[in-house]
């Protein structure tokens, strides 16, 4: 019989902030996922944006990580060290005819979009696709492109380690997508399929805002020739008045809840959340590892406060 693949999970912070209590929360899950099943974990800096990544928050990230206890594997990986690998996969695809340019305003693309089926956003209609040789050149005169991939009219579906089965039709749900910025920064679908498939990465536990990202990339995996790894989207943790918790509006931001909770007293709390433990109590990120099990976790979106019962 062929032998198990050894799991290996990943956390992947952007460093644009102190991490939140919602950060924590995929981060344990997905440390838990990967170290109950005897596997490795990584770690990527996902610091792409130059205007809102900075390297004191990289260090920060690490830093609060360990004091967490939580661990990884092998030395971080900097997106912003791997330019010349988005480059060569951004190539891949342009020689194919999947890539054009974008020379749409926010203001323009948002005119030209039409409704999402599902919550309302709204959807490129590919008008640049379709633009003619010589208004092109006219254009580039002016203004600076960002770079889409054209998707074609196909259904991806996988399963997902706790939604269960997702599908998206590509050019009705998400449609042409940026693989590159105006300002030459590559877009974070492309970083991320790139990443994880140069780090082995088979198993992708992060917040359930991120599901509708997934078929993009599964799609994106087929066509530069990468493995798919498993999928498991969490609930997010939504503050008491309903929102989602946000860096920009520093909701239960790490650096306050250190000044009053111990590493172990904020892992219960999530463990409690997590259905891992029946009751609160403070808890190391190890000591959970015989009791994690997908069964456990809540699949829907919960409101938390992190006063203490």
């Amino acid at each position: 019989m062929p032998q198990a693949q050894l799991v290996r999970g990943r956390f992947a912070p952007s460093p644009s902030g102190r991490m939140h209590l919602g950060n924590l929360w995929s981060c344990l899950l997905a440390w838990l996922a990967a170290r109950s099943a005897g596997g490795e974990m990584v770690l990527r800096l996902e610091d792409l944006d130059p205007d809102r990544c900075r390297a004191e928050y990289c260090d920060q990230v690490m830093r609060d990580l360990e004091w967490l206890g939580l661990d990884w594997d092998g030395a971080p990986m900097y997106q912003s060290r791997r330019t010349e690998a988005y480059a060569a996969a951004f190539e891949t695809l342009g020689k194919r005819g999947l890539v054009y340019p974008c020379y749409c305003t926010r203001a323009e693309r948002l005119a030209a979009s039409a409704p999402h089926r599902s919550d309302g956003a709204v959807l490129y209609d590919g008008r640049c696709r379709r633009l003619p040789p010589e208004e092109r050149k006219t254009l580039a005169k002016t203004r600076r492109p960002a770079w889409r991939v054209q998707v074609p009219k196909k259904t991806i579906t996988f399963c997902d380690l706790i939604q269960g089965e997702y599908k998206e039709e590509l050019t009705g749900d998400c449609g042409d997508f940026i693989l590159r910025r105006s300002d030459g920064v590559y877009a974070y679908q492309l970083a991320v399929v790139v990443d994880d498939g140069a780090m082995g990465v088979n198993q992708v536990v992060r917040g359930s805002d991120l599901l509708d990202s997934t078929p993009r990339q599964l799609w994106l995996q087929e066509e530069l020739g990468l493995p798919h790894p498993q999928y498991g989207h969490v609930p997010l943790l939504l503050a008491p008045d309903g929102r989602r918790l946000a860096k920009r509006d520093r909701d239960a931001e790490l650096g306050q809840l250190k000044e009053r909770y111990t590493a172990p007293e904020l892992v219960g709390r999530l463990a409690h959340a997590a259905g891992l433990i029946p009751e609160y109590a403070p808890v190391t990120p190890e000591e959970l590892i015989p009791l994690f099990s997908w069964d456990k976790v809540p699949r829907e979106d919960m409101k938390f406060s992190i006063e203490m019962e």
